[in-house]
């Protein structure tokens, strides 16, 4: 990009920047007041600015914030963003309402190189990596319609499209901006970040000692099933993933969360819980059991409430904490990548629905 992004700048940065422009760096606190606090969306909209200086910021700069395309609200509360990027892609985030608050789930890459088989983010395959002031932009987006709503932002999720570790350097970055005061100003502790099982980024998380959760994508008990549906197995097997997730809790302080998506006769079976149960024994954990969301073009169907019921009660009796998740925004193509998918075609079937019933923004 040729103008600069102020999203991308912490406050010595965008001081430093002003000063190249011959302003005052005390306008760097002013300026990120407006973007982070007061919603500006325009370099005109910040009025305690010289009218100069907005003119300035508007040849030689640019926000970062993102144009939204779409969205779609669920009965259930789930809020699907669907964002322009400034290269003419496009990506989603997903807002999650729980009884304990919302969280606002994003997106870290233009699709996704890992290849899950029941996944919908990597069908269009990847495209490129957000940069950091991309997923800030997010954040923004979302936390500015939930203030119209009267509601507060409790927490991130790194668990949209693409996966975090596979853009270590931007996610960071983003990192920075969210325990950064003067910028999103969000507690790490409120932070979960989510991994297929990418073991040196595991690693340099837990070297960085960051209060973050890390969660961590499973799906399966043991290497030959993990080997067919998580392809990036066949580089970093369980015993090696489960090695470095010790390791992370032991360092760091924090239990792991894994995610064990239920899919019918294929991994929520009594055998599957208690490898599962064996394989996580005496680990600092926690799991989370997630009925599929049903994806287009893929064969894979959610398992039923007595499978996902016995598959938890196995767990249980195993002394393992889990939860089973509620499944959110099933009736708006919720499960990552989806909407997206249906915007740029890469799902025909999907697509055709979508253009007959139009966009659907703010509509249930």
């Amino acid at each position: 990009m040729d103008k600069t992004v102020v999203l991308a700048l912490a406050r010595a940065e965008l001081a430093e920047f002003l000063d190249r422009l011959g302003e005052a760096p005390y306008r760097a606190d002013q300026i990120l007041d407006w973007l982070y606090r007061k919603n500006a969306v325009t370099f005109q909209q910040m009025t305690n600015l010289p009218l100069q200086l907005r003119r300035k910021l508007e040849d030689e700069a640019v926000t970062g914030l993102l144009a939204e395309i779409d969205r779609q609200v669920s009965e259930d509360g789930t809020v699907k963003f669907l964002f322009a990027l400034p290269d003419g892609h496009s990506v989603e985030t997903v807002l999650l309402s729980y009884r304990s608050g919302s969280s606002a789930c994003i997106s870290t890459q233009v699709g996704c190189r890992m290849g899950c088989r029941f996944c919908a983010s990597g069908l269009p395959g990847f495209i490129r990596n957000l940069a950091d002031w991309e997923m800030t932009a997010q954040v923004l987006q979302v936390r500015k319609w939930l203030m119209a709503e009267k509601r507060a932002l409790g927490g991130l999720v790194l668990m949209g499209t693409g996966e975090p570790l596979d853009n270590l350097e931007a996610l960071k970055g983003f990192l920075g901006a969210v325990k950064d005061p003067s910028r999103l100003g969000i507690s790490l502790r409120n932070v979960t970040v989510s991994t297929s099982g990418l073991v040196p980024g595991i690693l340099e998380l837990a070297r960085l000692r960051w209060p973050i959760t890390l969660s961590v994508s499973l799906h399966a008990p043991h290497d030959e099933l993990r080997d067919r549906i998580m392809p990036v197995n066949r580089k970093y097997p369980l015993a090696v993933l489960m090695d470095a997730c010790r390791r992370f809790a032991e360092i760091t302080g924090r239990r792991v969360t894994f995610e064990y998506i239920l899919i019918e006769g294929l991994n929520d079976g009594a055998k599957e819980a208690r490898e599962l149960a064996a394989l996580l024994e005496g680990m600092r954990c926690h799991v989370n059991l997630i009925p599929l969301n049903l994806v287009p073009g893929l064969s894979f169907r959610p398992s039923g409430d007595l499978a996902v019921g016995r598959f938890a009660g196995i767990l249980k009796e195993r002394k393992i904490k889990v939860t089973v998740r509620r499944r959110l925004g099933a009736d708006i193509a919720a499960a990552c990548g989806q909407l997206r998918n249906l915007y740029q075609g890469s799902d025909p079937d999907g697509c055709r629905r979508y253009e007959r019933q139009g966009t659907s923004k703010g509509k249930k």
